[in-house]
């Protein structure tokens, strides 16, 4: 490498022409200049060799959070310097571009999470990343790829790390990196909820309560894509009706708060059907209501406890209408082999979704990665909206 360097430097000749630079390589054995294609070429291999060289024997550093015993995260999660090793075959480095703060994450470094990784362990599951150099072997990639993790408990909550192919995998670059991150998760609960446990018709209705959520908003996007109605619940609060027309804005066609569902639901039924398919996110009193709206042989679909309360499911929507009380984890569902082909298919049409305007990203607040701690104590206490950490 320095030997390619010094003949480089030692044949090359400037030449300044009309105030404009043009280089030429001579070359001692034949004469002859070279164009500067080829000395650019040139130049630039050895340079790639010279930086990738220098930057492993400088030592390139992650900042990292994390944490080594279970407990309150406020408490348990501190700030790591970790020094990335050189590349072995089949092995890529990667920077970190966005990472959410989601309750799982959360319930994860309290140890409350089915998810639990060897401790220590690096915070935090989903993120998107830019591919910044490929060891020997690797051909899954190229450098400039943005990838997401294909496993839980990834380790999102670090500046750049090292890992291999198989638990990444490759998304579209021309999303918003903020979409991305969340991409795996939120999104992908959404699609599958709606595919996966009822077969659902034009104009069939859907019920569904947390509406506002991250997951709700996504459920009334796809659901209009998918040519459903859906019926949303969202608590009672004084807002002036801001987040009834929100959703309205998003696809909603019904939007009424915990009181006026048990006032209206015959009416909007009335008019749509029952719904053949309720999705649960709060659980508590609140499945009372969607469990007795339901269709005979209708579906009640659990992903979240946020009431953390037991179901509450009448009896006679069990007995005398057959329905069905299900749950469901996407992990679960992500981790069978058998899915994994068609996760990268609804992947790349989620992604289509977003990039054609069609499928909008829950709002999130953007926090630099420096601010950790605050974006943290927000989200253990529900100030202000979701958090988005960004990587510089």
């Amino acid at each position: 490498m320095k030997t390619a360097t010094k003949q480089v430097l030692k044949h090359h000749i400037c030449c300044q022409s009309n105030n404009r630079i043009s280089w030429n390589l001579f070359t001692s054995e034949t004469g002859h200049f070279v164009g500067c294609g080829f000395y650019a070429k040139m130049l630039f291999r050895c340079w790639s060799s010279a930086a990738s060289f220098f930057l492993h024997k400088r030592g390139l550093q992650s900042l990292q959070m994390v944490y080594a015993e279970y407990g309150d995260p406020s408490k348990v999660l501190h700030e790591r310097t970790e020094e990335l090793k050189p590349l072995s075959k089949g092995e890529l480095r990667y920077k970190m571009l966005a990472a959410s703060i989601n309750p799982s994450d959360i319930n994860q470094v309290q140890g409350v999470y089915p998810v639990k990784p060897p401790l220590p362990a690096v915070g935090g599951g989903d993120c998107v990343m830019k591919v910044e150099e490929l060891g020997p072997e690797v051909k899954e990639f190229q450098v400039g790829d943005w990838a997401i993790p294909s496993h839980p408990g990834f380790g999102a909550w670090r500046t750049c790390g090292i890992t291999t192919p198989e638990h990444l995998i490759k998304v579209n670059s021309k999303l918003p990196a903020q979409y991305a991150a969340t991409l795996s998760v939120n999104p992908s609960t959404a699609y599958r909820m709606l595919k996966d446990y009822v077969k659902l018709g034009a104009g069939d209705a859907v019920l569904q309560n947390a509406a506002n959520s991250a997951v709700g908003q996504l459920i009334i996007q796809l659901a209009r894509h998918f040519g459903h109605k859906t019926v949303n619940i969202i608590r009672d609060k004084n807002d002036g009706g801001k987040t009834a027309e929100y959703l309205r804005s998003l696809g909603a066609d019904y939007v009424v708060t915990d009181t006026q569902f048990k006032e209206e639901s015959k009416r909007i039924f009335g008019e749509l059907g029952p719904p053949k398919l309720a999705l649960n996110c709060v659980s508590g009193r609140s499945t009372l209501y969607l469990a007795g709206a339901l269709a005979p042989r209708g579906k009640l679909v659990t992903y979240g406890g946020m009431s953390k309360q037991a179901l509450q499911i009448p009896s006679g929507a069990l007995i005398f209408k057959n329905i069905q009380v299900l749950g469901f984890w996407l992990t679960d569902w992500d981790q069978k082999p058998e899915n994994r082909q068609q996760r990268i298919q609804m992947l790349d049409e989620l992604s289509e979704l977003a990039l054609s305007g069609k499928l909008k990203m829950p709002l999130y607040e953007s926090v630099p990665f420096k601010d950790f701690r605050r974006a943290m104590e927000e989200s253990l206490t529900g100030t202000g909206k979701k958090k988005m950490l960004v990587f510089d």
